[in-house]
């Protein structure tokens, strides 16, 4: 978190951090919002796992045309289900021929893992 506070003092408003395994966060000057890895019993290449999570990050964001707090924050849920996908299989495989069903159907899926009530 001191990290991403430093880097607000060149005016950037939001910092993602990737922590792998354990998940991602996003930090802003309001706070933070955590998210925690997909579980994934068998990952079969991690490489490209972490271009993936921002490429999914980046893609949600282009594709609602929206940066408010709250498109940000299904972006950091979509994120993580694009970098599960790149290491279900070795290489591109299971990215050439992913459909959108299928990245929705993800995220609802990360949601109810996700998901309590106090």
């Amino acid at each position: 978190m001191r990290a991403a506070k430093h880097i607000f003092k060149d005016g950037t408003h939001d910092a993602d951090v990737k922590r792998g395994e354990h998940g991602a966060m996003m930090v802003d000057k309001r706070g933070v919002f955590c998210v925690p890895a997909f579980p994934l019993e068998e990952p079969h290449d991690p490489t490209g796992a972490g271009d993936s999570f921002a490429g999914g990050f980046m893609g949600y964001l282009a594709g609602c045309g929206d940066k408010s707090d709250a498109s940000l924050r299904r972006a950091m849920v979509y994120a993580p289900c694009w970098a599960v996908f790149a290491v279900e299989q070795f290489g591109l495989d299971r990215l050439r021929h992913l459909k959108r069903t299928e990245i929705h159907a993800r995220a609802r899926h990360f949601l109810k893992l996700t998901q309590f009530r106090l």
